[in-house]
């Protein structure tokens, strides 16, 4: 053998012993992360316990001094219900010796009363001279017209608590029946909560269907979806949310005829998402790709990988808080218009220049096979001034059902499904619309003929 194939086998050699260090110092860092997952699985832990805390983390609640703001306080009560005295005592409690009287201060306490109302209605019933039909009378307070066995109802009220208590808070049948029992006394088995809430939902069954075709006009939409169960099946919750409307759908699937269902295959407006291929199926929309997600990505891998690996993903993650902070800057009136035209031209051009990169990591090439494919979508927020930059609110409509599914599982019927996704949306625009769900869902409970709830204005309705 002679001295250069000598040479290239010793090269050989150590190249192959250096790769089985880093392998080695790599397996024992996850062999480490693991154990530490398996050991935090089994950990009572809060649900916003992340990690080790800071070190230099700053002290709970305000600052002391001046710098603590401005001080707050419960205002007094325009209307006064009870008035009680406070007489001094007949001595000191103290030494028991006599006291002078002083002043009169006076102190206010604001409290609930567990009080229940029961309401009797003397329903006159007639029948039409002309035609001979059934005729009967209803008060103004009343929810229904059912008689006989069905003649003992819950109020409008009651009914409209449960609503929120379940569609909006997320607690289950049984633990609305608890408070209300707690509460005022009512007495009502969960199958019977069940029942009323679906009367509810076929009342606002035509603010929904509005609320559904007002979502495809709309010129921004925000779009999100989890995993739903419905009579023990994986399905899907889907949330559309628009500057005015959020609308909850559960549907079978995870795909492009789902989401079209929605928003209608030809939505034109400007789709933000989570970058899920399927919504690029909307071919006429002009998508943005959420930041949030790529930043979230980006910090993953900066934890899993090791040594120059990481190098990657830091400056895909420098690069989008530079456009962040861009977005920011205009904002405020740092730049002009077109100074952010010059400055977002420049960070494509970057992040083309990342992506032409060669990567060793199976997991970079994998990441950087994504960007390449949201390149066009990633500025869109900078081309588009006003445009947001992440799908956060659709995250934020997704929130309340993610905690019902871990309370409760989700709906055993497909009529617990469609009452779910009709009261969940109409509670949740009455939120978005600043307005008073509980008022609006009373007189609507109230009304003998179906009407649009006033969160669909006239002007708007289809």
């Amino acid at each position: 053998m002679s001295a250069s194939e000598k040479k290239a086998l010793t090269d050989r050699i150590e190249e192959l012993e250096e790769k089985l260090r880093k392998a080695d110092r790599e397996i024992e860092r996850l062999r480490k992360q693991l154990e530490q997952a398996l050991r935090s699985l089994k950990r009572q832990a809060a649900p916003f316990s992340k990690n080790q805390p800071k070190a230099d983390r700053k002290p709970p609640g305000r600052k002391p001094g001046h710098h603590y703001g401005t001080r707050g306080s419960r205002p007094v009560p325009t209307r006064i219900n009870e008035t009680h005295e406070a007489p001094l005592p007949s001595g000191c409690l103290h030494c028991g010796g006599p006291i002078a009287y002083q002043d009169t201060q006076p102190q206010f306490q604001e409290e609930i009363v567990r009080a229940t109302i029961i309401r009797r209605f003397n329903v006159e019933i007639g029948h039409c001279c002309r035609c001979g039909r059934h005729v009967q009378g209803r008060h103004p307070l009343q929810t229904s017209d059912a008689l006989g066995a069905a003649k003992v109802q819950w109020g409008p009220e009651a009914l409209t608590l449960s609503a929120h208590l379940n569609k909006e808070m997320g607690l289950s049948h049984e633990r609305v029946a608890r408070i209300l029992k707690w509460s005022y006394g009512l007495e009502m088995s969960r199958s019977g909560v069940c029942r009323a809430l679906e009367r509810i939902g076929q009342k606002a069954t035509p603010t929904y269907r509005q609320m559904c075709l007002l979502i495809r006009r709309s010129d921004q939409a925000w779009i999100d979806e989890t995993g739903w169960r419905v009579a023990a099946q994986l399905q899907w919750l889907w949330a559309a949310v628009s500057e005015q409307f959020t609308v909850y759908q559960i549907l079978p699937g995870r795909g492009f005829q789902q989401a079209a269902q929605i928003l209608g295959a030809d939505y034109s407006g400007f789709l933000n998402h989570d970058g899920l291929r399927l919504y690029y199926g909307f071919r006429k929309a002009f998508h943005q790709s959420c930041l949030a997600h790529l930043l979230r990505r980006c910090r993953d891998l900066i934890k899993t990988l090791f040594g120059a690996a990481r190098r990657f993903p830091r400056d895909v993650q420098t690069l989008l808080q530079k456009a962040l902070g861009l977005r920011n800057r205009f904002r405020d009136g740092v730049i002009s218009e077109h100074g952010l035209a010059v400055a977002t031209g420049k960070l494509v051009v970057s992040l083309d220049r990342l992506l032409d990169r060669r990567l060793s990591s199976p997991d970079n090439r994998r990441f950087a096979r994504h960007l390449d494919h949201e390149l066009p979508w990633i500025f869109s927020f900078l081309h588009c001034p006003g445009l947001d930059a992440t799908n956060n609110s659709a995250e934020r409509a997704i929130r309340p059902a993610v905690v019902a599914r871990k309370t409760w599982g989700g709906n055993r019927t497909a009529n617990g499904a469609e009452t779910q996704q009709i009261l969940m949306s109409v509670l949740r625009t009455y939120w978005q619309q600043h307005k008073d769900s509980f008022a609006g869902m009373v007189e609507l409970l109230r009304s003998r003929d179906p009407k649009v709830l006033d969160i669909v204005p006239s002007s708007l309705s289809p």
